[in-house]
């Protein structure tokens, strides 16, 4: 039963590899079982199609970023809008890292996927809309912390959540497009000043 586990965890490792640092188009089949060291009727034994395997990998991506540097940053035992400089920090650092060990930066695998494959695939969209809701909900769950506690005037935190992970991602994408970490800490305290305010209609 391990070796099963072991096998399916090496195919979607080396899967998120690459479909983060290069693209889910130009990542095949053969590429991922000859770096899992696999067959490929083990392969299909797992996953039915290559859809089938970008599912578990943004589900396992997933995972890992909610439980990992997500719940340390949006811990509600920090202090609601310190929150958010610690999601710009972990942005950086995890771009920066990719890019010293790979000699560029990845950007968001979710987002990265977003602009690839959302207009083609309606559940592979839906898939990700939920990670990218999840996200925005974070944002809204410390927004209205903050303004409960008088840190920020009351705003339309739902909306404003909604821009803030729009402002993240576009930061990150335009990283991306510079290959330089360092736009993410000069965009970066902007994320902080978004505010839309409650519609009074």
């Amino acid at each position: 039963m391990s070796n099963i586990k072991d096998t399916r965890e090496r195919i979607i490792e080396v899967a998120k590899s690459r479909f983060h640092n290069r693209s889910y188009a130009d990542v095949g089949i053969k590429e991922i079982c000859d770096m899992a060291s696999i067959q490929k009727g083990s392969f299909y034994h797992f996953f039915p199609s290559k859809r089938d395997l970008v599912l578990a990998v943004i589900d396992e991506f997933a995972y890992d970023w909610a439980t990992g540097f997500v719940a340390e940053a949006f811990d509600p035992a920090l202090p609601p809008m310190d929150r958010i400089d610690y999601v710009i920090d972990a942005a950086y650092y995890w771009q920066k890292s990719n890019k010293d060990l790979n000699g560029h930066i990845p950007g968001c695998l979710f987002g990265n996927l977003a602009l690839e494959i959302s207009t083609q695939d309606d559940v592979l969209r839906a898939k990700l809309n939920a990670v990218f809701t999840t996200a925005k909900d974070r944002f809204k769950d410390t927004l209205d912390d903050a303004a409960e506690q008088g840190i920020i005037p009351p705003l339309n935190s739902e909306v404003t959540a909604e821009a803030m992970l729009a402002y993240l991602e576009g930061m990150i994408l335009l990283a991306k497009a510079e290959n330089d970490p360092e736009v993410i800490y000069r965009l970066g305290p902007a994320l902080k000043t978004i505010r839309i305010e409650t519609s009074k209609h």
